[in-house]
């Protein structure tokens, strides 16, 4: 069995073989003392030579995905996952605030292979094609999260303060917003819509974190905010 190393701004955590490991407020890593997160959240425990990722809490999923986000899976709360790959990523959000922190394991059972980037510039998932503007909605939720260095948190801004950034009026904001989670929704992109999980809060926060992690929007998509409309 590989070894396990936890990144967390900056600071790394070993869990050891045979005991859990947990994550949230409380915990051998203790993240941030705020009152939406679970004291305890996540758990990495070893099971018959495999490292598995569970979420122990009753509210917050969490979105885990290899370093590429060639491969996501959503983690809501009492299911598990194994870890596989050399690097993980592992995001989530509590309340208005986002964390990420990475898994890195030695001797992993699958390896992480490059993909060419389109040269096209136009930007689809499976079968879905975003228009700039809807582009532009993602990028303005995700800047925060984009301009961050390495792991650790980041603040989800409101509709409103996302609207302003891009200088649209909120109705059309939200507008736009219905369609680019519906359009994900359809090719199997969990919690955008329906449920306890449709909040307004909670469905910007887990667009945010499928985009950043799938790499649907990236640092080199910032300057989308200064377009206007679909030029």
């Amino acid at each position: 069995m590989g070894e396990l190393a936890i990144e967390f701004c900056g600071e790394w955590f070993h869990p050891e073989p045979g005991e859990p490991f947990d994550i949230g407020r409380e915990g051998h890593l203790a993240i941030d003392d705020n009152l939406y997160l679970h004291r305890r959240f996540l758990r990495f425990t070893s099971e018959e030579g495999i490292w598995w990722l569970s979420n122990i809490g009753s509210a917050v999923a969490a979105t885990v995905c290899d370093l590429r986000g060639g491969v996501q899976s959503w983690l809501p709360p009492g299911n598990r996952l194994p870890v596989v790959f050399p690097t993980t990523s592992v995001v989530f959000t509590a309340g208005p605030t986002t964390y990420e922190l990475t898994a890195s394991l030695t001797d992993a059972p699958y390896s992480e292979i490059s993909t060419e980037e389109s040269a096209t510039g136009t930007t689809t998932i499976g079968a879905v094609r975003f228009t700039i503007s809807q582009k532009q909605l993602i990028v303005a939720l995700a800047e925060p999260m984009l301009r961050r260095e390495g792991t650790g948190l980041s603040e989800i801004p409101s509709s409103a303060d996302a609207a302003r950034r891009l200088g649209w009026a909120t109705t059309r904001f939200n507008r736009k917003l219905d369609n680019v989670c519906d359009k994900l929704d359809r090719i199997g992109v969990k919690g955008l819509r329906g449920g306890p999980g449709g909040a307004a809060t909670n469905r910007r926060a887990r667009l945010v974190e499928h985009a950043v992690t799938s790499r649907l929007v990236t640092q080199e998509d910032l300057p989308l905010l200064d377009l206007k409309d679909d030029a």
